[in-house]
């Protein structure tokens, strides 16, 4: 029987049992211990079958605390749109010329967002960016004609979430070094988030599991009654 990595046998607080989101947090924390700054993420297990059209989950939060992370945003836009894209701080802007870069091979961005007149040219792009979850949709706000809020919602705490095909959501929802209050306002409103997608075809329990974990470390199980 293989041995144990020292950094497996250094964690601590009880993987079996169902903590108070406090609690769950805390321990979360205690145990991120790798040299970097280790991403926080919540799992839910919704109770949907995805595979059926009125059951699908897909929505946007912004989270009040941030991400934690430097979100690189690309737009697809024109003229006055695309000065509005660069003004709120936009890495890559542009039309033709950014659809040529993508095309090429160029994926150095971690969202896409484009103006409604754009998306004939950037549904060419579908098998580049439709796989890497970066097709810019409306319902998450990323196909709109107010592209600089939605640059600054991007690069401020707004995350996406989508519903996987066993039925499990899976987040960021912040990194290590965010205090605990700060994690509780963002796994809250995740949540809250969720609820409000709740589709018109799922019956009886909506959410039945909710796990955090950090990037390296274990996943503790949360008590759902103790999210509120």
């Amino acid at each position: 029987m293989a041995k144990q990595p020292k950094r497996i046998k250094a964690w601590t607080g009880d993987r079996d049992a169902t903590h108070a989101l406090e609690a769950a947090i805390k321990l979360v924390k205690e145990n991120a211990k790798a040299k970097f700054d280790e991403t926080i993420e919540i799992s839910v297990n919704l109770g949907v079958d995805p595979r059926h059209a009125d059951q699908q989950v897909r929505g946007v939060v912004n989270l009040p605390s941030g991400t934690g992370r430097d979100v690189r945003v690309a737009v697809f836009a024109k003229d006055a749109k695309a000065a509005e894209a660069t003004a709120a701080g936009a890495e890559h802007v542009g039309a033709e010329d950014l659809y040529e870069k993508i095309a090429g091979g160029f994926m150095d961005f971690d969202r896409v967002i484009a103006t409604p007149d754009m998306m004939a040219l950037v549904g060419r792009l579908g098998k580049v960016l439709g796989p890497r979850g970066l097709m810019p949709n409306p319902k998450v706000g990323t196909v709109t004609p107010n592209v600089g809020q939605a640059v600054k919602d991007a690069k401020g705490g707004a995350v996406e979430f989508r519903v996987e095909k066993a039925g499990i959501v899976h987040a960021g929802i912040g990194k290590a070094s965010f205090t605990e209050d700060a994690l509780l306002v963002n796994v809250k409103a995740l949540i809250e988030a969720l609820n409000r997608s709740k589709p018109s075809g799922a019956k009886g329990v909506f959410i039945k599991r909710v796990g955090l974990s950090s990037t390296m470390g274990p996943g503790f199980k949360v008590d759902i009654a103790s999210i509120g």
